[in-house]
């Protein structure tokens, strides 16, 4: 694979014993694990996540299903790649009230999803999935339920003016680590979770096997 599939880490702290690899091309997670300790290369997995999405829906799947569907299928298509190497997958989907949310394609699409969400509690369901040598070793999946306040429409012009183009980043509109902590009156869950990784288990998973020391 070419090192644009397998970026060189930056110079920070490593406590692994091996690299791993994340199938996916988000850099909260691949900084999320770095900053743990792991050396981490990534690949993206070339997923139509609409597709399975529409697909998992039309099939009668739960969100947490789909959330695993979609982590299992990432980590399978990288991981018949790179034989002998543990690769992460995971996928975070957005719940409320019935409907799921994904990323807004646009300024217009953020704005329609901050005014549905708006004084609303939602949940954020976060899948792991752990593959080694083409077979899955491990899963989780976790959920946050997060309470938005009500926002006014000069606050989410505001709002989405000081964001940029950072809002199409995340599902939701936001991103809970900068101004979008603003939006909300309550968060339960974890931290990681809501980042759109459950890390800790995958750390102690990750010792179980001997990638982190004990």
């Amino acid at each position: 694979m070419s090192s644009e599939d397998f970026p060189p880490a930056p110079a920070t702290p490593v406590l692994a014993t091996q690299p791993v690899v994340l199938a996916s091309g988000s850099q909260t997670r691949l900084s999320l694990l770095r900053g743990a300790g792991l050396e981490v290369v990534a690949h993206r997995p070339g997923v139509d996540e609409e597709e399975v999405k529409l697909s998992c829906k039309s099939g009668g799947l739960t969100v947490e299903e789909t959330a695993e569907a979609l982590a299992e299928l990432k980590a399978s298509r990288v991981a018949a790649k790179v034989p002998g190497a543990y690769v992460i997958g995971a996928d975070q989907m957005l719940e409320c009230e019935g409907r799921w949310f994904d990323k807004p394609e646009d300024r217009a699409g953020a704005a329609e999803q901050l005014r549905a969400l708006s004084g609303r509690t939602h949940r954020l369901v976060t899948t792991a999935v752990l593959f080694h040598n083409n077979s899955r070793v491990w899963h989780q999946t976790d959920q946050a339920k997060l309470t938005m306040r009500p926002l006014s429409d000069d606050f989410i012009e505001r709002y989405l003016n000081a964001t940029g183009d950072a809002v199409l980043t995340s599902v939701g509109g936001y991103q809970l680590e900068a101004l979008g902590a603003q939006l909300f009156t309550r968060v339960a869950g974890d931290h990681f979770t809501i980042l759109g990784l459950p890390l800790l288990p995958l750390l102690g998973f990750l010792r179980v096997r001997g990638v982190l020391p004990a």
